[in-house]
């Protein structure tokens, strides 16, 4: 059995999943025991890796010089104590099995993508004489000027920089405005690879609690005061993950804040597109005079996750700083790509996808917030969101949000643990359940229920407290 299984894995990639003991029992015609032998015995060799609750895994394949395995201790002492902490970015129970329902996602599915809009605007880009010259270290100042159009204001198309997406956007600003060692503020809870951008540009975020109307203005500034920092790193619309905008009252009160403090503002405004129907809050950076808003914004998440098309907006010597920055990370976005962006945000097609979108991600939210009310008993939402792809739902008293996940994996639907949002220690136990990345509502409401099961199976005798 064991050499059978050799022989599958030699047709298998690192990262393939094996099939599941069930199958591989039917398939060659043994026991139980014989699979879990051979299994054990793969594993010792580190030919395959096994994770609880998701599967058998091929393993990272060694690579040997003269049939010796390669001796690459050398590098940790090289290497020293810079490691780039990745957790945050990566799905720590690894890849869900063939049939998981995908509710832990960023982006929306294939089915609301404009996949032939962007097919067609990518395929006559790459037809263009120029497709494949350099592109402007900024950006095409075509591109460019629509992104000022979309950021409102007065903002000019000086004021814009192309960026491969929105991670990158928040990479460059991080890397750019604030020095290794500097305390950036953030709220709490925050995106966790905004949190992992922070930390590998050698930040160290702080927290600043917010509630339903966003960030709260008075704990930002006694955080300011304390901390001495110069930045703050914010989502006023749509706020991943608990959907909350920032007021009207407390648009103001915060950006009057951080400039009483000498601090910069980055406005991560990645749902600008993603509004369920109603008003979509203006950017921050529209009503700035004095550069005190850095804008990030992205195409990935209204349009396709391939579409690594986002921009920083910013005014000042700060604009001057990130576009060094990112002419020494790459010099610039490949031209066809920003071409192909380009004609997407230009056609009147456009409008027609964030409307329908809207409309979708609007139904789509109402139906899996029915379903968790429903299907998972002591559980809360915290709100039903205007806009964005995920509810922020708090857990009963005594749920372990770590734990409820994995268990959910092994009942067939992938869900975040909100432990991942908190900069320091998280006040209760959360889940982010996305509602954009599934098939169709019926998925939703399924993986509702599987999710409601996995939190009856942990609830103790009597139930959970409230």
């Amino acid at each position: 059995m064991t050499e059978s299984l050799r022989a599958l894995l030699s047709r298998l990639s690192p990262g393939d999943r094996l099939p599941s003991s069930r199958e591989l029992i039917k398939e060659y015609r043994v026991g139980p025991a014989t699979v879990a032998r051979a299994i054990a015995a793969l594993a010792a060799e580190g030919a395959v890796v096994t994770r609880p609750g998701s599967g058998t895994y091929v393993a990272q394949r060694t690579r040997h010089h003269g049939g010796v395995a390669a001796d690459t201790d050398w590098q940790t002492v090289a290497l020293t104590d810079r490691a780039v902490d990745t957790h945050l970015m990566t799905e720590q129970l690894g890849p869900p099995p063939a049939g998981t329902i995908t509710m832990d996602g960023g982006y929306v599915h294939r089915s609301l993508q404009p996949t032939r809009a962007l097919s067609a605007a990518l395929a006559r880009a790459a037809r263009r004489p120029d497709a494949w010259d350099r592109a402007p270290a900024g950006g095409l100042t075509a591109l460019r000027t629509v992104f000022a159009r979309i950021a409102g204001g007065s903002v000019a198309p000086e004021d814009v920089l192309v960026t491969a997406g929105g991670q990158s956007a928040l990479s460059i600003a991080f890397r750019a405005i604030a020095g290794p060692g500097t305390p950036v503020l953030v709220e709490s809870p925050t995106y966790p690879r905004a949190l992992a951008a922070a930390r590998a540009a050698g930040l160290r975020p702080v927290p600043v609690p917010l509630d339903a109307d966003g960030l709260r203005p008075d704990l930002l500034a006694d955080a300011f005061a304390m901390t001495g920092a110069r930045l703050l790193y914010c989502q006023p619309a749509f706020q991943n993950p608990t959907g909350a905008v920032l007021s009207p009252e407390r648009r103001g009160q915060i950006l009057d804040v951080a400039r009483a403090s000498g601090a910069f503002v980055i406005e991560d405004d990645f749902a600008r597109h993603l509004g369920h129907g109603g008003p979509v809050p203006r950017p921050l950076v529209a009503d700035d005079r004095d550069g005190t808003v850095v804008q990030v914004t992205s195409l990935s998440k209204p349009a396709a996750p391939s579409l690594r098309i986002g921009a920083l907006v910013a005014r000042g010597p700060v604009m001057e700083r990130m576009r060094a920055v990112r002419l020494v990370d790459d010099f610039f976005v490949t031209r066809p790509l920003q071409e192909a962006a380009l004609e997407v945000l230009s056609s009147p097609s456009w409008d027609r996808h964030v409307r329908s979108l809207g409309a979708a991600l609007r139904e789509r939210c109402a139906t899996l917030a029915a379903a968790v009310t429903r299907e998972m008993p002591g559980a809360t939402l915290t709100g039903l969101p205007a806009g964005g792809l995920h509810l922020w739902v708090r857990l009963p008293s005594g749920v372990d949000d770590a734990v409820l996940t994995g268990a959910a994996r092994q009942r067939g639907v992938a869900v975040s643990a909100g432990n991942r949002y908190f900069a320091t220690e998280p006040p209760a136990a959360h889940l982010r359940i996305g509602f954009a990345a599934t098939a169709d509502h019926a998925e939703l409401t399924e993986g509702a229920r599987r999710l409601g099961t996995a939190l009856a199976d942990l609830a103790p005798k009597g139930g959970w407290d409230t």
